[in-house]
């Protein structure tokens, strides 16, 4: 599924409720929200920081697609096409960084 495609199945789920979109600072609470879930998800996975025994296992996967989903609504409610952000935003570093790494 292209951005795209998943920014039209965000709006079509959104479009079902007459309050429609968050404001764009509601949604950046959401965002931060839901990067404080990933966070510790990965610090409990990856940090030393260990889950208590009787706290159910969560999923990085599903925290992302949490940020994601967000991210999708900020975009829609502005009217940004994420296809052509991505692609612009790709386009800057990739002539920015061109020298930064080490190619393999």
């Amino acid at each position: 599924m292209s951005l795209r495609e998943t920014q039209q199945t965000v709006d079509r789920w959104i479009g079902q409720y007459k309050e429609g979109y968050f404001s764009p600072l509601t949604n950046v609470v959401r965002l931060t929200e839901e990067v404080g879930e990933l966070a510790r998800e990965i610090n409990h996975r990856f940090g030393e920081k260990t889950k208590k025994q009787d706290e159910a296992e969560g999923s990085v996967a599903m925290e992302l697609a949490d940020i994601l989903f967000v991210v999708v609504c900020i975009a829609n409610s502005q009217r940004i096409d994420l296809d052509q952000a991505f692609a612009a935003m790709m386009q800057k570093v990739e002539t920015r960084d061109r020298e930064r790494w080490k190619r393999k």
